[in-house]
């Protein structure tokens, strides 16, 4: 608990992908299936994920650390979830099957690079979660889609709960689109996939961000294309501790 994370230089989140090429027509159909294994893995990793985030949240409000070693799990979880989103339907970017494996895997067409804190606010670490990143929340929701119920009361006075059907979101709603394209003409239409990785990259730094991972406020800013925009231009993509 008293171990500090290196501090590395660069920006705090860095999402990058390679362009689709030679994708399958119709393996998108059946990748759900497929990617049943990782799903049943990643819901025991994003249950510890909360678990130790949670500790992680006590150990920075007294010592302004984030522990070195719930920093390489956490890191780990997310990059193996945006390679498991970006093989399956929240990009459909390439028919390379994920790894299992938390490590940071460098030649794998989705990689995903978050920058060791050092050390953190106490205090922002009380509201930065919830109160600051409220604003991010709704454009999150905007982008991957939301599923509830409302509450309603009838002119009887009596109170029913109807539920509200789920939005796919834009990132949904693109991907579908860009898989009929892939079906019938065997491509993946770049400007679509490039307005994708703007998404997947804003969703990704708020996901850091609320995760207690960075005090760098997420700018509100759509960052097209495969390369991070962010990332240096001498700096290659290449892996996260």
């Amino acid at each position: 608990m008293t171990s500090d994370v290196p501090v590395a230089p660069g920006p705090p989140v860095l999402v990058d992908a390679d362009p689709p090429t030679d994708l399958s027509r119709g393996l998108w159909l059946v990748k759900w299936l497929l990617l049943f294994p990782h799903v049943v893995v990643l819901v025991f990793l994003w249950l510890a994920f909360v678990v130790l985030t949670v500790v992680a949240f006590v150990a920075i409000l007294f010592t302004a650390r984030y522990p070195a070693w719930i920093f390489r799990f956490t890191a780990g979880v997310l990059r193996w979830s945006w390679r498991v989103s970006y093989y399956g339907y929240g990009a459909l970017g390439t028919d390379r099957y994920p790894p299992f494996t938390l490590a940071d895997v460098p030649d794998y067409p989705a990689r995903l690079e978050i920058t060791p804190p050092g050390r953190l606010s106490r205090g922002l670490v009380l509201v930065k979660w919830w109160l600051l990143a409220l604003p991010h929340y709704a454009v999150v929701t905007l982008f991957l889609g939301a599923s509830g119920s409302r509450t309603l009361e009838t002119a009887s006075g009596e109170t029913v709960v109807v539920d509200v059907p789920p939005y796919p979101g834009l990132v949904g709603l693109l991907v579908l689109f860009a898989a009929v394209v892939l079906l019938f003409r065997a491509r993946y239409p770049r400007g679509m996939f490039d307005l994708v990785m703007g998404m997947q990259r804003w969703v990704w730094r708020v996901t850091v961000y609320a995760g207690l991972m960075t005090d760098v406020y997420p700018p509100f800013r759509l960052d097209l294309g495969a390369r991070d925009p962010a990332r240096p231009a001498t700096s290659p993509p290449g892996g996260t501790p």
